[in-house]
Parts: structure tokens; sequence; C-alpha cells
């Protein structure tokens, strides 16, 4: 079992550890994970997610023209997936998904541009957990000789979520509440380089910030010397994820799954699709233009208790589709559900059942997402 630079910080604070995505991950503190949840949507949640991937794309050789380099680097990426990689500005963060030949999904991933003048001919990518080793390798290979992959999941990466984390982050890093939502800048911490992009999976306005992995543990212990700051774990991020409609790779979403399934079509390119230059491009122009067979929609659970993965979703007791993620909502105080189903019953109000325990419970169809995101958007910094 993989332990994350944090892992010692996490034992000391109580954590109880589980197995996750190879590594051993606090699953839950003291709070516990009702508290936790409510505390990152009231306050500011700490959270270890050094599991993740997080690496840099290295151009061989850039030339120094920003512009050139930034759309040779981007060249290497964007066969493999269906975002817009070489349109993104300095200083820029895009979710995009790396897709299979046949339009599946691989992986959902963040890719950014650095907005320093030396970062130019590089990019930021952070990718799952359970599938980076096999994301690294396709990445690597499309890089081939023309640029470096450098791994840096040893270090730190540590996501600040909620809506005091911009009044706490500042005092670290200053300058930082500068910073829009998908925006990303290096600051000096300690000394140490630190790549700070204001993104999150809660739905919280929030910061994800990955550190050298000596400096891991002094930024951890910094930030929760701040009253408003608490450690979070797995449990919570699920709960908070899930309110905030957010897709987990491996449930949600999987190899057999395209972007316009899982109601991803925000992060497939619009010119880039009508070019037809992404994986399973056929697949999904066919599915936009009206060949969907399933799509992902979200669920209210009306009595009764929450339909967890792999329950049925059913129409008058007949059996159309399956829940992929499914609990609680703290924040709602009622049962929420993730799930595919055909589209013509994609329509918020439509009226269903989620079986659980063999009991067929009333369940209605709602947008997504469950709790309304209160991201900071903010226009892209000109300049460092």
């Amino acid at each position: 079992m993989n332990r994350t630079a944090l892992h010692a910080a996490h034992g000391l604070a109580g954590g109880k550890l589980a197995p996750f995505g190879g590594y051993d991950m606090p699953v839950q503190y003291p709070l516990g994970v009702l508290g936790e949840h409510r505390w990152t949507r009231e306050h500011a949640g700490l959270f270890d997610v050094s599991h993740m991937g997080p690496s840099f794309l290295r151009l061989k050789g850039p030339t120094g023209d920003a512009h050139a380099d930034h759309r040779a680097v981007a060249a290497l990426v964007e066969p493999l997936v269906c975002g817009d990689i070489a349109g993104l500005k300095p200083g820029q963060n895009r979710y995009t998904l790396l897709l299979n030949p046949d339009g599946g999904i691989a992986d959902d991933l963040m890719i950014g541009r650095p907005i320093e003048p030396e970062g130019q001919g590089s990019l930021y990518i952070v990718v799952n957990a359970g599938t980076k080793d096999a994301d690294f390798a396709r990445i690597a290979a499309a890089a081939g000789e023309h640029a470096t992959l450098e791994r840096a999941d040893e270090g730190g990466l540590l996501a600040l979520q909620g809506p005091e984390a911009a009044a706490v982050a500042v005092g670290l890093f200053p300058g930082v509440q500068d910073l829009g939502f998908m925006a990303l800048k290096t600051f000096d911490y300690e000394g140490a380089t630190a790549v700070v992009s204001r993104s999150g999976y809660t739905g919280e306005d929030g910061f994800e910030i990955l550190v050298p992995q000596a400096a891991a543990l002094k930024l951890w212990d910094a930030l929760l010397a701040d009253d408003r700051v608490r450690p979070i774990g797995l449990g919570a991020r699920d709960s908070l994820r899930l309110e905030a409609g957010l897709p987990l790779y491996g449930h949600d979403l999987d190899d057999t799954v395209s972007p316009l399934e899982a109601d991803l079509g925000f992060a497939v390119s619009k010119k880039r699709r009508e070019r037809g230059d992404i994986p399973g491009a056929a697949r999904i122009e066919a599915e936009a233009v009206g060949g969907l067979s399933r799509v992902r929609v979200g669920l209210r659970v009306l009595t009764g208790a929450p339909a967890r993965e792999g329950s049925q979703i059913a129409d008058g007791g007949r059996v159309i589709g399956r829940v992929t993620s499914g609990g609680f909502g703290p924040t709602l105080a009622a049962p929420i559900a993730l799930g595919f189903v055909p589209p013509q019953y994609r329509a918020p109000g439509t009226a269903l059942q989620v079986v659980v325990r063999g009991r067929a419970l009333p369940a209605e169809v709602v947008a997504t997402p469950f709790v309304p995101h209160r991201y900071v958007r903010k226009p892209i910094p000109a300049k460092s």
C-alpha cells in the first residue's frame, strides 16, 4: 500500500485510514463525515489529495516563442483528449477527458498552461490516482522525443475548499485571491515552488496546491493552524462532490462511457469535434445528432433509504438503468444519486423508481448540481 507525503500527519490528527486508489488514505477524522461535510460548506476543509497524479509535460528545446512553444506542446496531447488545449491562455486550467479510440473515457483530468514566461512550452497535468500509471504511459508515448513527462506525485497535493478558503490561503500565498476559477500560478512557499490552481472537487470555492515533498507537512500544519480550517477525509469528499453533481472515475465514468453519455459535452471542444480530430470522433458525432442510448442524470429519492451504486432504476417496474453514485446529501437532508437512463427519461421532473433492498422507492429526475456551485469566476490574469 502506497503512502502519501502526509501519511503520518493523518494518524496524528486522528484520521481513520483505509485503502483507496492504491494508497492508505484518511476516510474520516474525529469530527466525522457529516461534521466534515458541513464544515467544508461553511468554513474551509483541508484534503490530502497527494494520491492523485500531478505532472509536467515539458517541450524539449523550446524556442522562446511563447505562442509557438505552447502550440507545439499542446499538439502532443490533443490527439489523446477532447479539449482545446492549444487554445489555453497563459494561466488557464482546463478540465478535459482522456479518450480511447472508441470515444470511451479512459480518465478525466486537468491540463493547465503556466502563466509565467519561463513556463511556456510546458503543461501542468493532473490525472486520477487509480489510472495514473496508464495515463502517464500514454502521455509519455505521445510526447515521444519531443517532450519530457516529469511525474510530481511524490510531492504533496493539498486541496483547501470552502467559503473561507481564499481568506485562509492569502495569508500564505499573497495575491492568490486574484486568481479566478480554473486559473493557476506559481508562488514561493518557504523557499519552494508551489503550483496553485483555483479549483477543486466540492463545488465550493477553493484551491489545489502542489508543493515538493519536503514542504508538504509544513504547509499542512500551517493551514491547520488557522481556526477556520479542519482536516477532511474521503467520506466527506465523496458526499460533497455528489451534491455538486461531479462524476467519479471508475464509478460514473469508465472506458465504455462517452463524454456525451456522461453529460460532459462542455468538455468536448466544438471546433475539434467539427474537425473530427478527437478520439472516437465518429461515435461522438453520431451521439451529438441524436444517437445517444443512455445519459447520466441526477436523481432525488423521495422516500426511504439512499440508493447506492449498482441499484436498479425502474419505470413502472421495468428496469431502465442503474445508479452509479448514491448517498445522503447532508446539505439537502435527502438521498440523492447519479445514474444512467435512456435519453427520453432525462427531463427534470420525470418520475422513476430506484430499487433498494428489493423495494421500489419513488424517485425523481432533477437538474444537477444538487447544491449550487460557488466558484469565483474572474478573468484570467494577463501576466504574472
